[in-house]
Parts: C-alpha cells; structure tokens; sequence
C-alpha cells in the first residue's frame, strides 16, 4: 500500500490555491456540490497526514487537507506562526474556495487551529473534530522533546532523524505506510525554505509565545459547533485527562478514546476512526 494506492479510487485534485495572496497546497476530492470538510494536520506536518481518510469522506462530502501557513509546500511568510495567523490563513482558504461553512477535522496543532476558528468565527464553522488537539497546556518537557526532535529531523541529513520523529505519533510503527511517509516528510524537512522558517513553525513551543495562543475554558465554552474529541490512550503528548478535560469545556461534546493508539488516532486505526468521523458528520449535518 502507498499514498497513491490508498488515494486510486477516487477523482482527486492535487492543487495550489491563493489563500489570501498565500500559495497554499490541497488535496482536493469529492463532489463539488458537497458540505465542504477541512483537514489540519499538526506541528511540522502536512496534508498526508489524512491519505487514510479522504476516499471515504470524499463519497459523501467535498474534502480539502491543506498544507497550514508556513507548512509543507505552502507559502512561508516570515513570521511566527501563532493561532490567530493560522485562522486567518485557514478563513483565507475557504473565500478561495467558495465555502460559506466547512465541517473541520484537526489534529494536534490543527485542531488548536480549529478550536480557535470555532470560537471566533462560528458562523464559518459547521462542525469540529478535535483530534489529539494540542494548545490547553503548557508542558515544557513536551515541548523541548518536539523541538529538538523536529530541529534534528529537519537540520542533519539522516533520514533516520525523521523516522525517529514520525515514530513518536504512532504507537506502533506503521509498516504500511511508514517508509514512505518517512520520505514525504524528509523531502520538506530538507527544503531551504523549510529550514529556513523552522524557528517560526516551533513558535508555539516557546512558553510565553504558547501562554497567550492557549485555549483556555472560557474560549472553548463560547463554542457552539457540534464537536467530537478523539484521543489515543497512548498519545505521546498528552494524556487521557488532558482530553477529558477539552470535551468538558466544550459545551456538548463527546468524547472518544482510541484504544493502543497514539498522537494520529485517524491514520493509525483508520478502521476505526473513518466510520466515526462519517456518523458524527451525517448527524451534524442533519442540525437546524
């Protein structure tokens, strides 16, 4: 199995789109007549983070996975990346596209991203899954662990560096996929301008710069979306409170644990989380 196995029985588009005079990239699929959801993949990721994903959402809704501001092959502007430049980015994107309404799906820093826009701007935003999402706490050992571990990936040439660092989102290493993604993600770790801009991506690893990006209670209690949180029992960067904590400050949500699962509960049980994610969509679809 490869991305582009995974990705050969539907009609896709890989595409560039001007987000707000930013080159963005997305996977684009499904019908265009469709309810609009958005992936958001996390810190230092990119849009291959939902391969396992997008073929069966795509039967049923109008999917875009975007590589975030400054991320992947998207445009890099120098600035640090902090949540409100990333929801503005993220607002940018769907004027692009033409979507009133997207139905979010955000893991980690994507999911910060899309709490945030849910808060903010909740005429744009249909429904939310939070997916192990990141921005609640500050843990210093944490974040030095994801710092020095994307640095190292991303400023030594042994591919090695970048397996290690994939390896720290998934339970299990992922013999279907693993290699290959391994090479997606050293492929942009490696680019100059990746590089180059790899001090504003970890941004939010900085206590101060994360202290005034957190999604403290009151911020997420102003959500109204219908929302979903996912967690894996074994995610490396945050534990199970962590997420019962999120799904209490939400009003409504539901909350979800992914057995022997870690930080990518949508891609390491895949089985699991697809026809989740479709029954939480259909039902918030179906909302006045």
């Amino acid at each position: 199995m490869s991305i582009w196995t995974a990705l050969s029985d539907i009609d896709y588009r890989h595409a560039y789109v001007d987000a707000g005079g930013l080159r963005t990239r997305a996977l684009q699929a499904g019908p265009e007549d469709g309810e609009h959801v958005v992936f958001l993949h996390g810190t230092t990721g990119h849009l291959e983070a939902f391969v396992r994903n997008i073929p069966d959402h795509a039967r049923h809704y109008r999917c875009h996975a975007i590589d975030m501001l400054g991320h992947g092959y998207t445009a890099k502007p120098d600035r640090p990346g902090e949540i409100p430049a990333y929801v503005e980015h993220l607002m940018a994107y769907l004027d692009a596209v033409g979507a009133e309404r997207a139905h979010l799906v955000g893991e980690s820093l994507g999911g910060w991203v899309s709490a945030w826009a849910a808060s903010e701007r909740p005429e744009r935003v249909a429904s939310l899954q939070l997916l192990c999402m990141g921005g609640t706490k500050v843990n210093p050992a944490v974040m030095e662990r994801l710092k020095t571990s994307t640095t190292a990936a991303s400023l030594q040439d042994d591919i090695r560096l970048t397996r290690d660092r994939l390896r720290l989102l998934w339970a299990e290493w992922d013999e279907e996929f693993g290699d290959e993604l391994t090479e997606v993600r050293y492929a942009i770790y490696h680019r100059p301008e990746f590089q180059k801009n790899l001090h504003n991506l970890l941004a939010l690893q900085e206590a101060g710069r994360r202290e005034r990006n957190l999604l403290l209670p009151d911020r997420m209690a102003r959500i109204t979306a219908p929302t979903l949180v996912v967690w894996g029992n074994k995610n490396p960067f945050g534990d199970v409170p962590e997420a019962q904590a999120i799904a209490a400050a939400i009003p409504g949500a539901r909350l979800e644990i992914f057995p022997e699962c870690g930080h990518w509960p949508q891609h390491e049980q895949a089985g699991r989380y697809n026809p989740l994610s479709l029954a939480f969509l259909a039902e918030a679809v179906r909302r006045p």
